[in-house]
């Protein structure tokens, strides 16, 4: 679950703040009187944590969508705010010249999701960026590799959309493959 939240909140607008020990996972609060927990780098869940903030922050830096616009309406669009029998939102995110975009799908249920038709604003292929629910950052490993094809079939006011399989508790970042 923690996992789903940092890919959410990596690509929600805003900025993305961790207090000392968020980046490994600790569970304990952190004091100026002691060191971070870095023993629990020993357990693989905690390793999963580091290696996933580690990807999410190398992802956010190589993608202009994330970043350029953060702070005005035309870089954020709800692609789906009313799933809330599945537990999913998805919204995009778009460069100043809005010409790339960035797609985050967020599960915040522990059930696979499968064929679970995206909205997208742009057709052609689309490819997993980051999924959290990978299997090196402690996942179950269920995620969609290789490339997504879009089809002309309109959703929530969008041109394009596409199905795919959602993760369990993950977030799910999709963009155009170039």
């Amino acid at each position: 679950t923690l996992r789903a939240l940092y890919g959410h909140m990596w690509a929600h607008p805003g900025k993305q703040l961790l207090f000392m020990g968020g980046e490994i996972g600790q569970g304990t609060e952190w004091t100026e009187a002691a060191s971070l927990d870095w023993y629990v780098l020993d357990y693989p869940l905690h390793d999963g944590v580091r290696r996933c903030v580690a990807d999410l922050n190398r992802a956010y830096r190589e993608e202009p969508a994330l970043w350029e616009v953060d702070f005005r309406p035309e870089g954020f669009q709800w692609l789906v705010g009313d799933a809330r029998e599945d537990n999913v939102l998805a919204y995009a995110r778009f460069s100043a010249d809005g010409a790339r975009v960035l797609v985050c799908v967020v599960n915040f249920s522990p059930v696979v999701r499968h064929h679970w038709r995206v909205p997208l604003p742009v057709g052609g292929l689309w490819r997993e960026v980051v999924n959290t629910d990978a299997m090196e950052y402690g996942g179950s490993g269920v995620g969609n590799p290789g490339a997504l094809a879009s089809l002309p079939e309109p959703m929530h006011g969008q041109p394009f959309s596409a199905a795919l399989t959602l993760p369990p508790l993950a977030a799910v970042w999709l963009a155009p493959q170039l």
